[in-house]
This record gives structure tokens, sequence and C-alpha cells, in this order.
């Protein structure tokens, strides 16, 4: 996908990918994690080499890699994002130029080397370079805050977005559980995890848009016709 407009500093998006060949990419609790730990780690300038920071910890879990490592000079704010067995979605506020840019490269290569070593798997991982769309308003901002974290959903339910819920208590349950999203982060409790996330730095009005009811209205509402690519 060809961008229009570079991305620019201080200015916020919607980012998104999937597997080459709507391959999975995340196929183990491992695959999962180890992608998390890495949009944590490789938001900094200085150079992450995971064998280091592995041997560092010594056996100890990734919460702890969490709790301690602290990226200096961030490339990005990371404000939003979930993880499904073949596609991501992220939101990035920019914080200097070409952060985004950087900041991807170093994640997608290190995931890569970490996948194509573990499967022996060889050639393209992602599908091409990641999209991008700007969120340039409150209304687009609400709707993708609440997109991004009702997509896991579509596991429960592929019908969700234009049938609503067979029953919203076990939508809701299923949401609370899955660690591969922000959600837990802003709306269940305090984890190592929600270290990655530039928490503090989130628009206010999304501040009162972390209930689960609240978050499918505004997808339901259908508040922007510049609705994200099914990536599924």
């Amino acid at each position: 996908m060809q961008r229009m407009v570079p991305l620019a500093i201080g200015e916020t998006y919607h980012i998104y990918n999937r597997g080459a060949h709507k391959r999975d990419v995340f196929t183990s609790e491992r695959d999962y994690q180890r992608f998390q730990l890495l949009l944590h780690l490789m938001n900094g300038t200085s150079p992450i080499e995971m064998r280091n920071v592995f041997r560092k910890y010594g056996g100890r879990s990734s919460a702890a890699i969490f709790e301690e490592e602290v990226p200096e000079q961030p490339l990005v704010d990371v404000l939003a994002y979930c993880l499904m067995p073949n596609h991501f979605h992220l939101v990035l506020r920019q914080k200097v130029e070409n952060g985004i840019s950087v900041y991807l490269k170093k994640v997608f290569t290190a995931y890569s080397m970490y996948f194509n070593t573990k499967y022996e798997h060889s050639g393209v991982l992602f599908q091409g370079r990641f999209k991008s769309r700007h969120i340039d308003n409150e209304a687009y901002f609400r709707y993708i805050f609440a997109y991004v974290h009702l997509n896991p959903l579509s596991i429960l339910q592929p019908d969700w977005e234009t049938k609503g819920f067979a029953d919203s208590g076990a939508a809701r349950l299923f949401l609370g559980e899955y660690s591969y999203s922000s959600y837990v982060d802003y709306s269940v409790g305090n984890r190592a995890e929600r270290a990655l996330l530039a928490h503090d730095d989130i628009p206010e009005f999304l501040m009162t848009q972390n209930d689960f009811e609240q978050l499918f209205h505004c997808v339901s509402q259908d508040i922007t016709e510049d609705r994200p690519p099914q990536t599924r």
C-alpha cells in the first residue's frame, strides 16, 4: 500500500498488516509473547540483541523484562494494539522523524528471525510493507480504539460486527481473558505488559471509553466510513 503522505511527528496512525498469503504468524502463546516483548524492547534508538536480554534475565519470566527494561528515547507512543493469529493492529503516535518505520523494521526483523528459526520457515513472513491510516479526528480515533480492542471477538463469533453478540457476557469474558491485546490493560487491571503502552498519553476522551458496551456501541454506530479493510 503506497502512502499518499509521509508519517509525521506528533501524529497518530492505525498500523496493520497480516501474514504473507494470509498465513498465521502467531501459532503459540510463546509467539504472541515474543512479539509483545519486541513491541516493548524495540521502541528505542539503541540496538537490542535478544539473546543478551534473555541471558541477562537468566530464565526469569518475561514479566521481569517488561517491568525492569525501559527503552531510552522512544521512537513512538504505543497507544493500543491487538495481535491475532494471522494479523495485527497497532495504534502508534510518531515521536521522531521516521520513528514508526524504524520501530516496525526493528520489530519485524527480530520477529521474523525468531519465527524462521523456530519453524524452519524461509521467505517473507508478512505481506509486504505495513499499512497505515492517519487518525486525524476524535470520531475516527474513538472508532479505531474500539475496533482494535474488539477485534479478537472474531475468534469467538466471526459475524459479531453485523449481528451483534449471541451472548454479550461470554464476549466480555473472552476479551478480558485475551492476553494479546491492550484491552486488558485499559479495562481489566494492571499487568507487566502494560509497560509497552504510553497509557498515560492517550487522549482524555478515550479514558472514558474502556467499558465493553461503550466499545461495541462505538463500532456499531459506524461513526466513520473509513473503516479498516478486513484482515482476516
